[in-house]
């Protein structure tokens, strides 16, 4: 076989990137990771370690237009915009806001939950193979509230939850706190999704995967891409600052970088950089059982090898933008309302761009208009749960197979024709 039919090249090694080459390297191709840091940096270290299986619901949910002008103008919302950034924003705000029809809101969440429903299968034996079992936990998942209210103003979501096969305990505050007796007692409902698993420290996973990608052949070399070598083929290299890497096919799974790769091979989409803060309590006390998601917060709080995670605000900026520290600070100062003894723990902060489109689903496919070009990004805020699913259909759409789901929900030619 020449390049074109054996080599892949993967740009990009988060999450997504290295279970691409991973899955491709299955199907017997010859593969290439090349990133210009090393795996599981950028949002693939900084997540909640949430493997994510009742996340169907989409982020514009019915109503999300009377919650707005809150969001613009309230410095506490934990959904922000950089100023500056805005007006490359705006476009894509405007397209957020027809996702939000009921209609539409059933149509995706449905096609999110034919990926989740596929999430073990894929990633399992990753794990297995990997020797990262040390890092998984059965913890299940709390999604709390403080007010009977908030409670019942979520019940759609519940719903939602529950139609696409996602099993959900609804538990009174006594009984939540059976399950994390260090919560404060301001918890007066909860979901409990028992199913659900959670990583200890999601960084360490990718570089698992990324040492058994690498003992089974596979090459992973860093580089900054600065754009394409096109030929009657499609791409024939890759520019890099330190020279030029030919490649056979190419896969962009360069998360919230991608969209400016993708511009390069022909394609314009509405991708931006959703910036995730999070704050660290290091070797905290108490010991947290299980992750918790504040549903009024919108603030999810984890255990990790290293302390405690809190995080969840998100700011719609550029991706290479100085980060605002604040944000971190905010999801510190409510992680310790809800859990009191965090306060005396020393603490670090983060941030990282997710990767998100309008309609709160990635694309996986082949590119429009590069025949030997593949997409493989756009998973906002379940990268690290939909990874190696995704490795696993671009490997099958690879190599000529029935792909384990209907990817064509999926395909980047949705967005044809669009400017933003």
């Amino acid at each position: 076989m020449d390049k074109l039919e054996s080599e892949f090249t993967v740009i990009g090694a988060g999450m997504v990137g290295v279970c691409c080459a991973l899955y491709l390297q299955k199907e017997g191709f010859k593969v290439s990771l090349v990133d210009k840091g090393a795996p599981g940096e950028a949002a693939s270290f900084g997540n909640l370690g949430i493997i994510g299986i009742g996340s169907c619901p989409p982020l514009a949910l019915p109503g999300i237009l009377r919650q707005v002008p809150g969001m613009l103008l309230d410095p506490g919302a934990p959904l922000k915009f950089r100023w500056r950034d805005f007006p490359g924003t705006l476009p894509w705000l405007l397209r957020l806001l027809p996702e939000s029809r009921r209609e539409r809101v059933e149509e995706i969440a449905s096609r999110r939950q034919s990926l989740l429903s596929k999430v073990h299968e894929a990633l399992d034996p990753l794990v297995s193979e990997s020797g990262a079992n040390d890092l998984m936990r059965k913890t299940g998942l709390l999604i709390t509230f403080e007010s009977d209210a908030a409670f019942e103003n979520a019940s759609y979501a519940l719903d939602l939850r529950r139609r696409n096969g996602v099993e959900i305990e609804v538990l009174d505050g006594d009984e939540t706190r059976q399950f994390e007796p260090s919560l404060s007692a301001s918890v007066v409902r909860s979901w409990r999704i028992p199913e659900l698993v959670h990583v200890r420290d999601p960084g360490a996973l990718v570089k698992k995967f990324a040492g058994l990608f690498a003992a089974r052949g596979g090459t992973i070399r860093k580089g900054e891409i600065t754009g394409f070598a096109m030929g009657a083929r499609g791409v024939e290299a890759l520019r890099t600052r330190d020279g030029p890497i030919e490649v056979g096919n190419v896969v962009l799974a360069a998360g919230a970088w991608s969209r400016k790769l993708a511009k390069l091979l022909g394609s314009s989409l509405p991708l931006v950089a959703e910036r995730g803060y999070h704050t660290v309590f290091l070797d905290a006390e108490p010991n947290i059982r299980v992750p918790i998601i504040s549903s009024e917060r919108k603030l999810a709080v984890t255990p990790m090898s290293n302390g405690v995670r809190a995080g969840g605000f998100s700011e719609f900026a550029n991706p290479d933008a100085p980060p605002d520290m604040r944000h971190a600070q905010r999801a510190r100062q409510h992680a310790e309302a809800m859990f009191p003894e965090l306060r005396s723990a020393r603490h670090s902060e983060w941030m990282g761009p997710r990767p998100a489109f309008p309609d709160s689903i990635p694309v996986i496919g082949r590119s429009p208009r590069c025949r030997n070009a593949w997409f493989a990004f756009g998973h906002d805020h379940i990268g690290l749960t939909l990874g190696a699913i995704t490795g696993r259909l671009i490997s099958e759409m690879a190599a000529g197979k029935p792909t384990t789901v209907d990817i064509s929900p999926f395909a980047p030619g949705r967005f044809r024709g669009l400017r933003i």
